[in-house]
């Protein structure tokens, strides 16, 4: 579990710093797994779909990778992302990190995401970057753009790396964006970012990708909430009728 005086902090303050999060990932392995498995069963016991929007936390998550299948080799490259409450960004709760990665990067790679050889060369190992990201996320629900590439990735990860499952429930923005624009045609982010006149500061970097798609979420439940929708789960049940 949670080291007591960091949770004392964490009550105190209202959130962990940088700091804390890089001291914490040094932990034994022991208590890091400990905690990884209390968080698993934080998880189970919460119900986060008759959550009201307004006070539901979530923590949007954006990932740069060599490609689209992990299970054929592909890997993760950096983790980005940033914690919410309703429509509210918390722009000083944020994470990010590169992931050490020594192979020689493609030079799609390179040009898309601007990262370099050199940069992966120093970056902390995955086991490390997963477990400061999965201490800065705690037992919030995630949320990104094609949330099935986060959540693969996420799943090769976390067993591969830590051998653990991955338990966090993950919802896509399009889950929002097909009950507040049900006739457009939005599948990108750039599609969905111009629709709602939402910049990127840098495209296809994890964490500025993880801002701009929280920006998306939050008009999203604004426009949702608009609507007479009150929690994810009459939005899942609103979805199952006209399906």
């Amino acid at each position: 579990m949670m080291n007591p005086m960091i949770r004392f902090v964490k009550q105190l303050s209202g959130k962990l710093s940088t700091s804390m999060y890089t001291s914490m990932a040094h932990q034994t392995d022991a208590a890091s797994i400990a905690f990884l498995r209390q968080l698993q069963r934080d998880i189970k016991a919460k119900d986060v779909l008759q959550v009201p929007f307004s006070e539901l936390k979530v923590t949007v998550v954006d990932l740069e990778t060599t490609g689209f299948y992990p299970q054929k080799g592909d890997k993760i490259l950096s983790i980005g992302a940033v914690n919410m409450t309703g429509y509210q960004i918390m722009e000083d709760e944020t994470y990010y990190s590169l992931v050490s990665y020594s192979e020689p990067l493609s030079e799609h790679v390179k040009d898309l995401t601007g990262i370099c050889e050199a940069e992966l060369a120093k970056a902390p190992p995955l086991e490390q970057v997963l477990k400061e990201f999965y201490q800065f996320i705690e037992s919030r629900p995630l949320v990104a753009h094609h949330a099935n590439h986060e959540k693969s990735f996420m799943q090769h990860a976390t067993s591969s790396a830590l051998k653990l499952n991955f338990q966090h429930r993950i919802i896509d923005t399009s889950f929002l964006t097909k009950v507040v624009e049900p006739r457009k045609d939005l599948i990108t982010l750039d599609d969905c970012c111009n629709h709602f006149g939402i910049s990127i500061e840098k495209r296809h970097h994890a964490l500025h990708d993880a801002i701009g798609t929280a920006k998306l979420w939050a008009e999203s439940v604004r426009l949702t909430q608009q609507l007479g929708f009150s929690n994810l789960s009459d939005v899942y049940a609103h979805l199952a009728k006209i399906s």
